[in-house]
């Protein structure tokens, strides 16, 4: 398999995890926006653990928990109290750190429904993302699949710290709220990059909300319910 076949394939996982993350982990499981049809959420939520290693209610707990102290003391990953550019490199492990926090999970996500996948160790979850590295070293060989693993869990991990980082401090805004709207990160992160829409309206499940704005994850939700 050539290099161009590699990148694309890559990319296409890469994205598969985002439009999971901003449409299942996100929209349907913390915010209750959505409803999806339980195989949906099940495929998604195997994607996830499978590329990312996310367990859903750790994440939802804390993402629910940053809406709850947003830019301000008691905020997992605010960039206006511990920095941009710590947030920008330090957020997965400001993340790390939060899911720890037995408190955390059982105040913000107490309406958690586990699924199927829930009910494996937990040792099982946390680490379910070496599935990942192994599906992409059968596509493309050992070195080449460790190295497009290790180019997905690096991106995937910069796409969701620049939202927590960039997207508190740089860009413009429809409403009055610290977060801000980034068009051009919104399009490589289905439509999070719209982060001051959301936090106006956060169980809204269409991020994209004046004029020329693109939420690409809105026209896949259409699909679904359809």
């Amino acid at each position: 398999m050539n290099l161009i076949w590699m990148a694309v394939i890559t990319f296409v996982i890469l994205q598969m995890s985002v439009f999971a993350t901003t449409i299942y982990l996100h929209r349907c499981v913390t915010h209750r926006g959505l409803h999806l049809h339980p195989v949906v959420e099940s495929l998604m939520h195997l994607e996830l653990m499978l590329f990312t290693g996310i367990v859903p209610r750790e994440w939802a707990a804390v993402h629910r928990k940053h809406h709850h102290h947003s830019d301000e003391e008691g905020d997992p990953h605010s960039p206006r109290v511990f920095g941009m550019w710590k947030v920008l490199f330090g957020n997965y492990f400001m993340y790390r750190k939060e899911t720890k926090n037995p408190a955390t999970i059982r105040k913000y996500t107490p309406d958690y429904r586990p699924d199927l996948l829930d009910k494996l160790p937990g040792w099982m979850q946390h680490y379910s993302m070496f599935g990942g590295l192994a599906i992409f070293m059968l596509m493309f060989g050992w070195a080449w699949g460790l190295g497009a693993w290790g180019v997905h869990i690096v991106a995937y991990v910069l796409l969701n710290s620049s939202i927590n980082s960039l997207c508190h401090m740089i860009g413009y805004r429809n409403f009055d709220n610290l977060a801000t709207n980034l068009q051009l990160l919104a399009l490589f992160t289905g439509g999070e990059g719209l982060h001051n829409n959301h936090h106006e309206f956060p169980t809204s499940a269409r991020f994209a909300l004046r004029g020329r704005e693109i939420d690409l994850s809105w026209p896949v939700i259409r699909v679904l319910e359809r």
